[in-house]
């Protein structure tokens, strides 16, 4: 399977990117062929220019310097973001590529009435996401309502391909977890993303 892997921690010697590391091996252990976006590595522009946002709407506008990114993700099978999570959603670094890259023409597209079709990166047919949050598990998710997950998986995941396979993995009060949780933190990432990508 050909999977794009988006991670996005401006910290080297982070958490992301150990799990990072751990997820490429496995993967390429299983012989996937891996398309690896290390979006702060790369220096990506997360803002939305100007003349950006005046084209957006117009698929012929000009795109080169984006043609890469967009490349990477119409020809991806499966879909692997791995990311913190801050004030309740992802970096703006990511949020960015999602701004910048999955655009009308790309990700949707939008009819005469301004409605959206979803279902136009039908080649991406598996997402997994893997984050961390500071914050302990029944207040993300019970207090806040973890907007985060709804985004990817109610926002996104439909502009996938139909019957697109999700999972989700989260480590939770990261800020407290101890070697040996998170050691059991990366061993869950390999079984699921064995399902993930089998």
């Amino acid at each position: 399977m050909k999977i794009l892997v988006v991670f996005c921690h401006p910290v080297r010697e982070s958490f992301g990117r150990a799990v990072l590391d751990r997820c490429l091996a496995d993967l390429r252990q299983a012989g996937h062929e891996l398309l690896v976006k290390d979006l702060y590595a790369e220096g990506f522009e997360p803002a939305l220019s100007a003349e950006e946002r005046r084209t957006y709407e117009d698929p012929g506008a000009d795109r080169h310097a984006l043609a890469e990114q967009v490349a990477a993700l119409q020809a991806a099978q499966g879909l692997l973001l791995i990311y913190p999570t801050w004030w309740y959603g992802m970096p703006a670094m990511l949020k960015g590529w999602f701004d910048r890259v999955w655009l009308p023409g790309v990700a949707f597209d939008l009819d005469d009435k301004r409605g959206i079709s979803t279902h136009a990166l039908t080649s991406v047919k598996r997402l997994m996401v893997v984050t961390t949050y500071g914050a302990p598990r029944w207040f993300i998710r019970v207090w806040m309502g973890d907007p985060g997950r709804k985004v990817v998986l109610r926002g996104l995941r439909p502009l996938l391909a139909r019957g697109c396979r999700a999972s989700w993995s989260a480590l939770y009060a990261m800020d407290q977890a101890t070697p040996e949780q998170r050691g059991r933190f990366l061993d869950q990432v390999s079984r699921k993303l064995a399902l993930f990508a089998g």
